[in-house]
């Protein structure tokens, strides 16, 4: 794995390993890079073949969906299928540390949903992974960079430790040293009529609540 330096706080410092991670985006491969959670693990998630490795470099189970992040609305709408009250719930949750369950439209492949009908998608409130989405043109399958079973982490250290010693790995890690640390994302499921909180995270459920009151 080739690993850089970016600085999350200003990121015109980091502008070459920027476009290199792009440049794996784009070439199908797949980065380890600072999140607004903890450190994450993706690929172009319309690629098939590259989300396939991602399953193999992290050891996941292919049963096991994989969730996914986009830039902003108008690309998790060419992703997800919601009406007018879900837009208006969506617009009040994002950007922000929640995945929200949708129901999934053919952009996406099957992989990545395990061929469910449904998928986890998140807009997170990162502006590293907003640029990478933006010059990528892409939306990216966004998990924890961990092996599958193992415990996710915001500790540089901790990351490399569990992905350096496993094969296949991940083209390039992008080193924001140790984040601020968070858990990673609330999970609510909106793909039925009787909104669900799958996985209690930084939002809480009297928050989403409030939220879905609207």
């Amino acid at each position: 794995m080739k690993k850089v330096k970016v600085n999350i706080n200003n990121l015109r410092d980091s502008v070459d390993a920027l476009v290199d991670a792009v440049r794996v985006i784009k070439m199908g491969g797949a980065i380890i890079y600072p999140t607004d959670t903890v450190y994450g693990i993706g690929c172009d998630a319309t690629n098939k073949e590259a989300v396939d490795r991602l399953f193999r470099i992290k050891k996941r189970p292919l049963t096991k969906p994989m969730p996914v992040i986009a830039r902003d609305m108008d690309m998790v709408k060419e992703l997800a299928w919601f009406d007018t009250k879900t837009e208006k719930i969506l617009e009040k949750i994002w950007p922000g540390p929640v995945t929200v369950v949708l129901h999934k439209k053919h952009s996406l492949p099957d992989i990545v949903t395990a061929d469910k009908l449904t998928v986890g998608i998140r807009v997170p409130d990162y502006k590293l992974i907003h640029y990478l989405m933006e010059v990528a043109g892409v939306p990216l399958v966004a998990t924890s960079a961990n092996i599958s079973g193992e415990q996710p982490s915001h500790k540089i250290k901790d990351v490399l430790t569990q992905m350096d010693k496993e094969l296949p790995q991940a083209d390039l890690v992008l080193d924001g040293g140790d984040l601020s640390g968070s858990e990673p994302s609330t999970v609510l499921d909106l793909s039925s009529d009787e909104p669900k909180i799958i996985r209690i995270g930084p939002v809480k459920p009297k928050k989403l609540m409030e939220i879905l009151s609207i």
